[in-house]
């Protein structure tokens, strides 16, 4: 059936009309602080022990806002006979937010969970300059992250907590052992009492 001519101008004017009718609300801001959604994308946060350096939201950044520094270290081997290792230790991460456009990439690329949307908004500044924001204030920001959304009742529980769970559970295993251990040597079995009859003898 063809569509009647002017149908799509009379539902536009309908929602025209809708809103025209609908009582008007006034945010009284900065007096109340509005009510935003959960996971609202205010500023990033940064969680810097998970950061690895592997640079990857710098590299995917499509504004190149994100500004990463770093120096190696080197470990000692933990065992005797191992070999030294080095790894990537964090000197400056700092994110130019007069750059950034807020798309999220820089969060959903990070492989160890070290980016975090914050739904913090108030840190408008009177010099652009100073909308570069170092690790410092960043990591002050991560305070601010939401708890994520509880899982479904009927969900698979994380790789990583059922990982965890099960190592926990293995040294306790592991610990209980060796405390039986521990007082079976400790306590030898008793000797026979010696007020009891030989057997044969009443």
């Amino acid at each position: 059936m063809a569509p009647i001519p002017g149908s799509g101008l009379a539902k536009g004017l309908a929602v025209t009309l809708r809103t025209m009718t609908k009582k008007t609300v006034t945010e009284q801001y900065p007096d109340t602080q509005p009510d935003l959604p959960p996971r609202t994308r205010g500023v990033i946060g940064l969680f810097e022990e998970n950061c690895t350096v592997c640079m990857l939201c710098a590299r995917e950044c499509p504004d190149w806002c994100i500004y990463i520094d770093s120096h190696k270290e080197t470990v000692p081997a933990a065992a005797p006979g191992g070999r030294e290792r080095s790894r990537n230790v964090l000197d400056r991460f700092a994110i130019d937010f007069s750059l950034c456009m807020y798309c999220g990439i820089c969060i959903e690329v990070c492989p160890f969970d070290a980016l975090f949307w914050s739904p913090e908004f108030e840190y408008a500044e009177t010099d652009i300059h100073e909308l570069t924001h170092e690790r410092d204030k960043l990591r002050e920001w991560m305070w601010t992250v939401p708890a994520p959304p509880a899982l479904d009742p009927g969900a698979e529980e994380p790789k990583e907590i059922a990982a965890a769970r099960k190592a926990a559970e293995k040294l306790a295993a592991t610990q209980a052992a060796a405390q039986a251990a521990r007082s079976d040597l400790a306590d030898p079995a008793d000797p026979a009492d010696p007020t009891e009859p030989p057997e044969g003898q009443s």
